[in-house]
């Protein structure tokens, strides 16, 4: 197969020359980088990289294929995908179909053969640039001008949020969940359905009544592409819904309880994409989480919060609660497929809770 010529172009003037792969489209969007060495399948169709460019830092990307049972959502999201080898001859039992099959179905512009090295570094220092995936031959003004012309996106919550409640159910129930979806991912309600629960995922601006009229043992506020700061209808939904029935917060989530509990937030310039150690506050351990965050939390410091994990060696909270009012949340995705899953135990304090508010 001939490929066509492609570069990507940063908005601070940098252009890197590759092989063009996926779909044959330009794209201009924000760039961020991601350092897991596997699960691109799952990155690409995880709803919190909405409207981003991902630069993949391991070297090889695509060996494995794709495959129909691992998909964390029904459609791949992100805008473009950056990668120093793009394999599209797998090796998997399991595949179904080659990695450049599934983006270019998407139609997601992507480029192979540039040193993601060096691009990392810089996107490090510039925070997250808007970028372009643009055909070679274009010149390098052009490009640029495109990505002035080009604003940041908006309402991604409206764009990868279920548009009318829907069940995910499994044998012999013990609880019954209601998932706040802000882009939920699919591994997040396996989970749940591995310990017994039913699932009704709603939109992300449901009302506090239209939630409670479904009598549910607890709330999930899900993971999302967007910080706490833009999501001010989940932010109201959870100041009604507080002390009501246990909640759990993941990613957004936990911003989100953060936040109304009086909590400040503050940007983290390129921020913490992939695979990051976590230290687990009760009994001191540090296992490796999958992080997507781009905001951190200043100090939990008077808002009646406790911080359960933290980043290491940076210290920021990576996880919160209240142990009074049944509520906790942590930055990092406990489902973390596929891997590693240190922490996908936490779902159980989820469980215990709603055993204990179904016991007292």
């Amino acid at each position: 197969m001939i490929r066509p010529s492609k570069k990507l172009v940063l908005e601070t003037g940098q252009e890197f020359y590759g092989v063009g792969f996926g779909a044959s489209c330009n794209r201009v969007s924000e760039i961020v980088f991601n350092t897991s060495v596997v699960g691109y399948q799952e990155i690409i169709s995880d709803p919190s990289y909405a409207d981003q460019i991902v630069v993949m830092t391991y070297p090889l990307i695509g060996n494995y294929g794709i495959t129909d049972e691992d998909f964390e959502s029904r459609s791949s999201c992100l805008s473009g995908l950056v990668v120093r080898e793009c394999c599209d001859t797998p090796s998997n039992f399991r595949f179904t179909e080659t990695l450049e099959e599934e983006l270019e179905e998407h139609g997601i512009p992507c480029v192979s053969g540039i040193d993601t090295r060096m691009l990392t570094k810089i996107i490090r220092e510039a925070g997250r640039p808007m970028a372009a995936i643009v055909d070679a031959d274009m010149p390098k003004e052009e490009a640029l001008a495109l990505i002035a012309s080009t604003p940041r996106p908006t309402e991604q919550l409206k764009r990868v949020s279920c548009r009318k409640r829907w069940v995910t159910r499994t044998p012999h129930h013990r609880f019954h969940v209601v998932a706040v979806d802000c882009g939920i991912k699919n591994s997040i309600l396996y989970r749940l359905k591995e310990r017994g629960c039913n699932v009704t995922i709603v939109p992300f601006n449901s009302s506090a009544d239209a939630i409670l009229a479904f009598n549910p043992d607890g709330v999930l506020l899900s993971n999302g592409p967007v910080s706490g700061l833009e999501a001010p209808e989940v932010r109201a939904l959870f100041s009604q819904l507080k002390g009501k029935l246990p909640i759990l917060g993941i990613g957004l989530g936990m911003e989100i309880i953060a936040l109304e509990y009086g909590a400040r937030l503050l940007p983290m310039g390129c921020g913490m994409h992939g695979d990051h150690p976590v230290r687990d506050l009760e009994n001191g351990r540090i296992h490796i989480a999958v992080l997507n965050q781009t905001y951190r939390i200043e100090s939990l410091e008077g808002t009646g919060l406790s911080a359960t994990h933290t980043l290491v060696p940076e210290g920021y909270v990576a996880g919160l609660e209240d142990r009074e009012r049944q509520v906790f949340g942590v930055q990092f995705h406990l489902e973390a497929a596929p891997g590693p899953q240190d922490y996908v135990t936490l779902f159980d304090k989820f469980i215990k809770m709603m055993e204990d508010r179904q016991n007292a």
